[in-house]
């Protein structure tokens, strides 16, 4: 059992490890430069996590959870007269963020050169898909549609999020690309799923 003592440093640490990833860059950083930015000892690192490996993966896992409440809290107000506006605020929900971009593009990297690593990192990308896939589901279901292929839908959505997330980072002044990243996401929606049919 954690303890909150215990949980307050791994919060920490983590919180640490967000700021020096994206100044430092992941293979710049170093155990000491987090442990310095937390205020801890190396001891206090080894008790919470064996490497920045692990300590990254469970940022990423508590950034996962954040944006899938957010997902959810965005799309459970959704109006079947204006399914648009509840995109919208799903999109916004989970803005582009240029640090955390950075930072798992880096560890993506790193990943691929790590055989194991990838089949964590790939392992967790499914595990965020499917978590977030039924919240998409039930919104369309919401709105009268029915959803032809779930895992397709699910693979969609992510290299749509993905893809477009480096538009957005290369024009962060540009609305059109902005636009243009909720419109793609609605097609997406709608290319996968279809008009429930009325008893």
């Amino acid at each position: 059992m954690i303890t909150k003592r215990r949980a307050r440093t791994r919060q920490r640490l983590l919180d640490a490890a967000l700021d020096v990833f994206a100044e430092e860059g992941f293979g710049r950083s170093t155990v000491e430069q987090v442990c310095d930015r937390a205020g801890f000892t190396r001891g206090a690192f080894y008790s919470n996590f064996s490497s920045l490996d692990e300590l990254f993966l469970a940022l990423w896992e508590e950034r996962s959870a954040r944006m899938l409440e957010d997902i959810r809290a965005a799309l459970a107000g959704l109006d079947p007269d204006d399914p648009e506006s509840a995109v919208r605020a799903a999109i916004e929900a989970n803005p582009v963020d240029d640090g955390w971009y950075r930072i798992t593009a880096e560890f993506t990297a790193h990943a691929l050169r790590t055989p194991g690593l990838r089949r964590v990192m790939a392992a967790r990308e499914e595990a965020i898909r499917d978590a977030v896939l039924p919240v998409f589901v039930a919104a369309l279901d919401r709105l009268g549609r029915r959803v032809t292929d779930e895992r397709a839908l699910g693979d969609a959505l992510v290299a749509v999020h993905d893809g477009t997330a480096v538009q957005v980072l290369l024009r962060p002044d540009d609305d059109a690309v902005r636009e243009r990243r909720r419109a793609l996401f609605m097609n997406v929606l709608n290319a996968y799923s279809t008009p429930r049919e009325q008893p």
